[in-house]
């Protein structure tokens, strides 16, 4: 696959030599990456292979215990220290189950780092940013009385987007975002990550082993095996791959093609 040279300032996130172990288990040996600013990079591999590690890195709920993630050229996150005032500023998650608060009702939970990161703000901008969230998910205003476990899995999720982005951020990370939901479902969230870059234009990070949905969604895939990024290409590259690990998961084969080696 050609190497292509990107640019120092088209860079929104870099990954240089990041590890991380869990006790005796190495998850992530050596991982380099560079995100470009405004694409959708799509991190897919097996499950519990570090894909959720890496993003949990970038938003500062994990510290490497090496190399660094850096983010519009600023150093986030080493060994030794977060950045979390970029972290914060820069950076809105979609987390895998959604993660809503349960006691709040949906209009608050989209409201809540508004008030959090904003106490300036009056109850009206508040409230006006909350409708304004909410129609960017395809959701009516009276949608904001409803409470967490009136949601399906679908809505909850849509919701917790629009959570995400209350800030406004730079960066959208999904993790799973498709995960526990029907096929349908699974397209309408396919279609609001795609919203969000075209609408917001941000840079978004989606950790998946759906093909499906990393095939609509991404500009390029990068495939995580073994704790190091093996593979990084479009969708068309992805696809047409020749490297035997990565036609394996696509494919969804159990074995590799015989005469295969071992990495």
């Amino acid at each position: 696959m050609p190497n292509v040279t990107i640019r120092e300032d088209d860079v929104m996130i870099k990954l240089r030599s990041l590890r991380k172990s869990f006790g005796n288990q190495d998850v992530l040996l050596n991982v380099n990456l560079d995100i470009r600013r405004g694409e959708t990079m799509v991190i897919i591999g097996q499950s519990g292979g570090g894909k959720s590690v890496i993003l949990k890195h970038m938003i500062g709920l994990l510290q490497p215990d090496g190399g660094e993630v850096s983010v519009d050229n600023v150093v986030i996150s080493t060994p030794k220290s977060f950045d979390t005032h970029t972290i914060r500023r820069k950076m809105g998650m979609l987390f895998q189950m959604g993660a809503l608060f349960d006691s709040m009702n949906t209009g608050e939970n989209i409201a809540f780092a508004l008030r959090e990161h904003h106490p300036e703000l009056t109850e009206k901008q508040v409230q006006d940013s909350v409708t304004e969230k909410l129609k960017l998910i395809n959701l009516v205003p009276e949608f904001r009385t409803k409470m967490p476990n009136e949601l399906s899995g679908g809505m909850k999720k849509r919701v917790a987007l629009a959570r995400a982005i209350a800030l406004s951020p730079e960066i959208l990370l999904y993790d799973e975002p498709t995960t526990g939901l029907d096929p349908i479902t699974s397209d309408v969230i396919n279609d609001l990550i795609l919203d969000m870059q075209s609408k917001l234009g941000v840079t978004s990070v989606v950790v998946t082993h759906d093909m499906a949905s990393a095939f609509k969604v991404a500009d390029r895939i990068a495939m995580l095996y073994k704790g190091r990024i093996i593979e990084v290409g479009t969708v068309d590259e992805i696809k047409n791959t020749t490297n035997p690990f990565v036609k394996q998961f696509i494919t969804g084969q159990r074995n590799l093609p015989t005469g295969t080696g071992t990495r």
